[in-house]
């Protein structure tokens, strides 16, 4: 019996595949010297999963690396680009995963973050993949009513669960972040 179960979880895992968040590329809108970016930087500084910070002064952008079994909060992010009076213009994300299938409307687990893909093919993600965080706080308005329209899931206007994700075993107070590939 005790090997059944263990290949069952051993086949589930495989079918799931896995994923870990590991970097991701915020461009900020707003700054227009080097003060404002170190304002910024030094935000982004104290968030404690982040390992390295790498600024392209010329693109207003900042490479974060993040800390290996650490959860990554993309709303701290945001909040702390905010508190330094900037705004996230583009916020893209880079994972490692293997063998996680993505489809049109679904979400997906990585490292316990939950995220729902929109305008995006079916396929199966293997190595690292960079998608674009699009929630309706991280895009202008013109391009959020776009991956609106683009899903019928309530959890894209609430940014939480709700009852969009019951079948998937996703608690429905859970934060939902949308992104596109």
């Amino acid at each position: 019996m005790r090997r059944l179960i263990l290949m069952l979880i051993v086949a589930v895992l495989a079918i799931t595949g896995h994923a870990q968040v590991k970097s991701a590329k915020l461009q900020a809108s707003g700054l227009t010297c080097a003060m404002c970016a170190r304002s910024v930087y030094k935000n982004l500084e104290a968030l404690k999963f982040i390992s390295s910070i790498d600024t392209d002064l010329n693109g207003s952008s900042f490479i974060l690396k993040f800390k290996e079994g650490q959860k990554v909060d993309i709303d701290a992010i945001k909040k702390k680009v905010e508190d330094a009076g900037f705004g996230v213009a583009v916020l893209e994300v880079t994972a490692a995963f293997q063998g996680t299938t993505v489809k049109q409307d679904t979400h997906v687990q990585v490292d316990g973050t939950t995220f729902h893909f929109v305008g995006v093919k079916d396929q199966v993600l293997n190595g690292d993949q960079t998608f674009r965080v699009i929630d309706k706080n991280f895009v202008l308005q013109k391009e959020s009513k776009k991956y609106q329209a683009m899903t019928k899931m309530e959890c894209y206007k609430t940014g939480v669960a709700g009852s969009c994700c019951e079948k998937d075993g996703i608690s429905s107070d859970a934060r939902i972040y949308h992104v596109t590939i």
